[in-house]
């Protein structure tokens, strides 16, 4: 059977000279490369989507790939797609690089300029490992094939649009459903899930992003069980410790959290930082949250701008959420949809704050009437983005407001 075999890298002449040489590797059937990390996350992603057996057996990642470093995405890679063993091509060969590609996840390096019999070697030697991996799993037929668990990260057009009340209510939402659901608060200076959901904890982010290897054991010890069944990620009491919080600890946080839990929300507040950045590119869907008025809407365009030009979301891969959504507004959905050139969310959140005040006050928002139209409009959402299942969620008839009726999520 031939050895499929994935190139990724940035560098046009060093990926073309990548695949001519793994085209002349025996039983080899080289892929069309890819060129970015992002491509390669999205193209794994969708071949695990059908079956663990349609991934690579190997993947070569050369150094000069972005915009993610070589290797934090190896250890993504060796995360969410256990099946497929990584190379990593790199100039540097030394025992410090090794150790450190190891500890990523990688199962070879191969040194450059390139040689025939070291990359043959190792690309045979880890088609080899992954070859005995599936045999392991059992051909992949009961292996849960696919990146994990969902992500989903909210994030604010400005601040007050209401990013971590869409945030706590979709979490909420996916545990009742029956899914294991972290909330996780990355507005690192100014986070407020603690006070929505009234609790007081000296544990948070900041304590895992020195961590190099974040082990279920360690990173059960960092999250807060809430009665709701959540487990809360919470953002540190002193926002100067926010900045202890890099890019990359964000992305193996993400990661960590992927692989233990079925759904995961980030509250990524309004301001943008490098691990708020890490967490929406990783994510499966990102929305951002604006309401219905023009600085509002002139924010999430320079937001969705902004992604853009920093490669961390195309604007067409990001979802707008509109909140207080009332008939009579001028500005409607399908026009911010037009604005900020991005999908949109089938469900508008209301405009009914007093509903809110109660539990706002209260720090109770786990405790909103599921009668209120803005819990309603939220857990929509949530069934929508695949978060909850839809006949799971109360019709409420008999209330004398509209029952929200569901579509069932396609599995």
């Amino acid at each position: 059977m031939p050895t499929r075999i994935l190139p990724a890298g940035a560098d046009p002449d060093a990926v073309r000279s990548l695949t001519a040489l793994l085209g002349q590797l025996p039983d080899a059937e080289p892929q069309p490369p890819v060129t970015d990390s992002t491509q390669l996350v999205d193209t794994l992603a969708r071949l695990a989507a059908e079956s663990v057996e349609e991934l690579p057996e190997v993947v070569v990642v050369h150094e000069r790939i972005g915009p993610v470093p070589a290797l934090e995405l190896i250890r993504e890679v060796a995360l969410r797609f256990p099946a497929a063993g990584v190379v990593l091509v790199t100039s540097d060969a030394s025992p410090g690089l090794f150790a450190a590609a190891m500890d990523s996840g990688a199962r070879g390096l191969v040194g450059l300029p390139l040689s025939y019999e070291e990359l043959a070697g190792r690309v045979q030697a880890v088609a080899q490992w992954s070859a005995g991996v599936r045999r392991h799993l059992g051909h992949g037929a009961e292996t849960p094939a696919g990146p994990g668990g969902t992500v989903v990260t909210v994030s604010g057009a400005k601040g007050g649009t209401g990013a971590t009340l869409t945030a706590v209510q979709l979490a909420l939402a996916a545990q009742a459903s029956g899914r294991a659901t972290a909330l996780v608060d990355l507005d690192l200076q100014s986070g407020d899930i603690a006070s929505y959901l009234d609790v007081q904890f000296r544990r948070s982010v900041a304590d895992l992003a020195a961590i190099t290897d974040i082990s279920p054991r360690v990173l059960a010890d960092a999250v807060f069980r809430h009665d709701t069944g959540l487990a809360l990620l919470l953002a540190p009491a002193e926002g100067e410790r926010g900045e202890e919080v890099t890019e990359r600890a964000a992305r193996q946080l993400v990661g960590a959290l992927r692989s233990r839990y079925q759904a995961v929300v980030v509250d990524c507040g309004a301001q943008l930082s490098g691990a708020g950045a890490a967490a929406v590119e990783t994510a499966d869907t990102a929305l951002l949250v604006t309401t219905p008025d023009v600085i509002a809407v002139r924010a999430a365009k320079r937001a969705v701008r902004m992604w853009d030009r920093l490669q961390i979301r195309k604007a067409e891969e990001t979802t707008v959420v509109v909140n207080r959504h009332t008939r009579g507004t001028e500005i409607q959905p399908a026009l911010v949809q037009r604005i900020t050139g991005t999908a949109l969310a089938r469900t508008a959140v209301p405009a009914a704050y007093k509903e809110l005040q109660g539990v706002v006050d209260a720090g109770r928002l786990h405790d909103l009437d599921g009668r209120s139209t803005v819990r309603q409009a939220l857990w929509a959402l949530a069934a929508e983005l695949g978060l909850a299942e839809p006949e799971q969620q109360p019709s409420h008839r008999g209330t004398g407001r509209a029952a929200v009726t569901f579509r069932r999520r396609k599995e």
